[in-house]
């Protein structure tokens, strides 16, 4: 077990752990059950039954750099940028059935060999993961938990920032989109005071051209909301900056 491991991203075995998602299943098409039935077992990772440290590459089949997607919603993003990308691994992570079973249609329609899917907690598949062994992260929309006293359950904060942090490869990036403007300032401060992050772009990034427009992004400009992106890189504790 690392420093990191004991942090409070990681709760005492005796204390319930704090959520940061709200499980949710959904009414599911056919076409989704059919997906969700044929290719769960080919493609998808139950976080709930890992048993010790887990290595991506047997779920892939073979080794490749790692994108992990944190809350991938129906998954129509991470579809996109994992056919632009195909020589790195997209596992996304979430707990809306319907989602999952929606990505999994779209890996076998387009085809892309190169993802799967876990349902779960993340936190707990990122513990389960061997320090250093991602490429990036992308938090893309995390639920804002807008209320003080629901803070404690943001994806983003100190001790899950380690966390992630912990897993990245040195060059690694952390990548963190939202709309509300009171959480991306959260963000900001939470990920600038990581030692071992290094902002890429001195404040809010500019859009990247890599991140497909979201359903939750297009609410917000519908809205009149901005949208607020964070990309941060891992350096080793000694190192100088890594270049942007």
């Amino acid at each position: 077990m690392t420093s990191t491991d004991q942090n409070p991203a990681a709760p005492p075995a005796h204390v319930a752990p704090i959520r940061t998602f709200h499980p949710r299943r959904g009414r599911m098409s056919g076409r989704q059950v059919d997906a969700l039935d044929r290719l769960w077992p080919a493609y998808g990772l139950d976080i709930a039954e890992l048993d010790g440290p887990f290595d991506p590459a047997a779920l892939f089949g073979r080794r490749a750099p790692l994108v992990l997607e944190i809350g991938s919603g129906m998954g129509d993003a991470t579809a996109a940028m994992a056919a632009a990308d195909p020589g790195r691994h997209y596992l996304a992570v979430e707990v809306h059935t319907p989602g999952i079973a929606n990505l999994l249609e779209l890996a076998e329609r387009h085809p892309l060999g190169n993802v799967r899917v876990a349902r779960g907690d993340a936190l707990d598949l990122v513990r389960a993961l061997p320090e250093g062994s991602l490429d990036a992260v992308h938090v893309f929309f995390p639920d804002p938990w807008p209320k003080s006293r629901h803070h404690k359950r943001r994806l983003i904060q100190p001790g899950h920032v380690a966390l992630l942090r912990s897993r990245l490869a040195p060059g690694g990036t952390l990548h963190c989109a939202t709309d509300w403007a009171e959480y991306a300032e959260s963000m900001r401060q939470t990920l600038t005071a990581d030692p071992e992050l290094v902002d890429t772009h001195g404040g809010f990034a500019p859009r990247p051209a890599h991140r497909p427009v979201t359903k939750f992004e297009r609410r917000a400009l519908t809205a009149g909301r901005p949208v607020f992106d964070l990309v941060h890189r891992r350096v080793a504790a000694t190192a100088a900056p890594a270049r942007g």
